[in-house]
């Protein structure tokens, strides 16, 4: 029995992070086919996405409301839960001020940046996917790196991308403030997956 309970915890969060793909997957493919006319239905979308998110982290909270025995530390497991949610929560965010700014047109950065999420993202489901057997899983110091390195991708083409938005002669103020805003949140969703790694990290320095 206490077997199946922790498999549930572990398998929540692989549910979790599931959500927050589906939401990095759907950001991409708004950016890359861009039409501002779909927003108001994407955002539905990209809504139902996050609450489905949301949802698993209400059922790992009252499971450990009513679980005394519990595979690692409850504040291990809550904080985890919260950075996954955080990840989907950004995501959700990015295309809610894409509609909010009123944006026309998507700079190709912004879709090389979306890349990155999706990348990192992708990581994090294999690396939670191996969680359970922390002990002995060679996948998930891999895939930390590999966040991390993608993390670090992000921050680079955040620094460009600013930079080419306040040179380019084209772009009115207005634009600059939009997409400023807009980068920076883009780039907030990379430092969310680097986050979740750095847990299941502090996670398995705890518990070897």
């Amino acid at each position: 029995m206490a077997r199946k309970n922790e498999n549930n915890y572990f398998d929540i969060f692989v549910s979790s992070v599931q959500q927050a793909c589906r939401a990095a997957n759907m950001l991409q493919e708004i950016y890359k086919d861009f039409h501002p006319d779909n927003l108001p239905k994407q955002l539905e979308t990209i809504h139902e996405i996050e609450h489905q998110g949301d949802q698993l982290r209400h059922d790992m909270m009252n499971r450990l409301m009513k679980e005394f025995i519990t595979p690692i530390e409850r504040e291990d497991i809550m904080e985890l839960s919260d950075t996954i949610d955080d990840v989907t929560d950004d995501i959700e965010d990015v295309v809610m001020r894409t509609y909010m700014y009123n944006i026309q047109k998507i700079r190709p950065e912004a879709v090389e940046m979306t890349s990155v999420i999706v990348s990192c993202c992708d990581a994090l489901a294999d690396m939670l996917g191996e969680l359970h057997n922390f002990r002995k899983s060679s996948v998930i110091r891999e895939k930390i790196i590999h966040v991390n390195s993608q993390e670090s991708r992000g921050d680079q083409l955040y620094m460009q991308s600013v930079r080419n938005l306040f040179t380019d002669s084209t772009v009115t103020p207005i634009q600059a403030i939009a997409w400023n805003e807009l980068l920076h949140r883009l780039e907030k969703c990379c430092d969310n997956c680097e986050h979740v790694a750095n847990v299941v990290e502090g996670i398995i320095m705890k518990n070897s």
